[in-house]
């Protein structure tokens, strides 16, 4: 047990902190929905209040602008040369000024690399492209959302804008006079960019990740020169150039559709953070570390696709829909604060597209609506749940003796054992650090609800502790009370074991921390939720208590739950 001493000892000291400290540390995790039913600005005021209940942090936006004749004009054609007005998306804006949501807080509005037809030396071509970038971070700032959606990929002829092949002009000039104008137009891009919206998130389905084979050359030009992004890299190396530190740049890394395992989410993350420097000037390199950003995409229809289809994922011996939650769990832990789920085949809200079915993803899926939610907030999917099982009387709690209201209870190793006096109470025993000479004993008289408590008084460091026998992949729930008396710290300690015992799975181990009720209730809530990690055959419940320096200092714990969530 000497490995707890560092780690309870620290979550106290955090604990304790936190009471003094209002800023909230955590790094945030965000789902953003994308695919064939992404609502423009209009279908998104019309439908919010639907929109909100599903598991998004944000969507993706078209803003359909309309001409003085009525004609609809989308940011999604940004790369031609026809003059816009910004007078013509004022639409735009009025509708995501109507749509101010807590929900929904992280909206991008989406920007097209098409019709890629505009030669990358046409000066007067390019003169309208950074216009209508400039329009579209105007309609992200006065619409308040929280930046640009970036699709590069082609869809229509000449069907790259980055192509070298693919420019008119390619007889007359050198792929790399090419590469040097690129950058030039991506400085001319980001300067418009931050001239409306200094604080923009720029979000890209992809970035640098998309030409990674071009690194580990001494000169990645020769390898650019032929391929489909070849200009995407310098076009993102002039955003360096002129971007302010307060621009956030996103490599949403697409091809992670097909990933299926922990390992390819951080092969890509370590190639998106490392090798892919290499394809930015060196005197940038240190920008691109600081503002480019790790994300992935979640590719709905491969859950659903039947194995013929080159877009499947396997469930591995399991629900395909089990797949979908580690992933995106595995997403969203690996990503520095985007994940962004693209489907096609159905929708999560009305939409007009006919190529769209009219079933719901989770009709389509079913269990993908509970996957994303898991993955998002597992903490609030679980609070959620066992409101739900709770209210239908389906709750099993899986601790011995929780509510230490009985004097008999089958310990760790199985046979029921009677409590002694001055022991731990039934079903449970206790730890401490060499140099803590604190008691641990069975309340009788006091409890929340009931009579009967767990008691620490005068423990410098150390726990109450009870196991559970589990298998891999399977998710619970720990929830508890504690109350302090004097000076005295408190928390649970989710621990792994192997099933002889060994500890193992230290970085999956969870911390939870004891949160101070409303009002004058006394007793402090946690709850928190943990995934069974391979190789583990025992979950271990640690209820650590420190810094109590007297025997008047003293701790109680109560109502100590354990669920498993299906």
């Amino acid at each position: 047990m000497h490995g707890l001493i560092v780690a309870v000892t620290g979550a106290i000291v955090l604990c304790q902190g936190n009471a003094v400290v209002a800023q909230d540390m955590r790094l945030t995790k965000k789902l953003i929905a994308t695919g064939w039913d992404h609502p423009d600005t209009a279908r998104l005021r019309e439908n919010l209040a639907l929109m909100e209940q599903r598991p998004f942090d944000g969507v993706v936006l078209d803003a359909i602008g309309r001409t003085g004749d009525g004609t609809n004009v989308g940011l999604r054609g940004a790369f031609q040369s026809q003059p816009w007005q910004r007078d013509w998306f004022q639409n735009c804006v009025d509708d995501l000024k109507a749509c101010r949501s807590q929900r929904l807080s992280n909206n991008f509005v989406t920007v097209g690399a098409n019709p890629g037809n505009v030669d990358w030396f046409d000066d007067a071509g390019w003169e309208q492209v950074v216009d209508h970038w400039r329009i579209a971070a105007w309609i992200a700032k006065e619409g308040g959302v929280k930046g640009i959606l970036f699709d590069p990929e082609p869809y229509t002829e000449p069907f790259s804008q980055f192509r070298y092949g693919a420019q008119s002009e390619r007889d007359k000039h050198t792929f790399k006079e090419y590469h040097a104008k690129a950058r030039a137009r991506g400085r001319q891009v980001m300067g418009a960019i931050a001239g409306e919206y200094p604080e923009i998130t720029l979000f890209c389905y992809f970035m640098n990740i998309v030409n990674r084979t071009a690194t580990g050359h001494a000169d990645p030009r020769r390898m650019l020169a032929t391929m489909g992004y070849g200009l995407y890299s310098p076009f993102i190396d002039g955003w360096l150039d002129v971007a302010p530190p307060t621009v956030k740049l996103v490599d949403g890394c697409e091809r992670a559709y097909r990933y299926n395992s922990v390992t390819e989410y951080l092969e890509s993350a370590l190639q998106i953070k490392g090798v892919c420097q290499e394809l930015v000037s060196p005197e940038n390199r240190g920008k691109y570390r600081a503002q480019v950003q790790v994300s992935f995409g979640m590719y709905l229809d491969a859950y659903w696709n039947p194995e013929t289809s080159p877009w499947h994922i396997d469930g591995l011996g399991g629900p395909r829909v089990d797949r979908l939650r580690a992933n995106t769990s595995t997403a969203l832990r690996v990503a520095d604060e985007y994940v962004w789920v693209y489907g096609e085949q159905f929708r999560w809200w009305p939409t007009p597209n006919g190529r769209v079915k009219p079933e719901t993803w989770p009709e389509a899926l079913p269990g993908s609506e509970a996957a994303l939610r898991f993955a998002r907030d597992p903490v609030d999917y679980a609070r959620t749940t066992l409101a739900r099982l709770e209210k239908e009387e389906k709750l099993v709690n899986l601790t011995r003796n929780g509510d230490f209201g009985s004097d008999k209870a089958p310990t760790n190793q199985g046979p029921a054992e009677d409590w002694k006096e001055g022991g731990a109470p039934a079903g449970w025993h206790t730890w401490q650090t060499q140099d803590s000479h604190g008691t641990f004993a069975w309340d009788r008289e006091r409890g929340r609800v009931a009579k009967g408590a767990a008691r620490a008084a005068g423990v410098s460091s150390g726990c109450f502790i009870q196991s559970c026998e589990v298998k891999p992949g399977e998710r619970y729930a720990v929830r508890a009370f504690a109350r302090r008396q004097g000076k005295s710290a408190t928390s649970i300690r989710i621990r792994w074991q192997a099933g002889d015992g060994k500890w193992i799975a230290e970085a999956r181990e969870v911390m939870v921390l004891f949160e101070a009720p409303e009002g004058d209730d006394p007793w402090e809530a946690a709850l928190g939720v943990a995934e069974v990690p391979e190789g583990v055959g025992k979950l271990v419940v640690l209820l650590g208590v420190a810094d109590q320096p007297s025997a008047e200092d003293a701790a109680l714990f109560d109502d100590v739950d354990l669920y498993r969530l299906e």
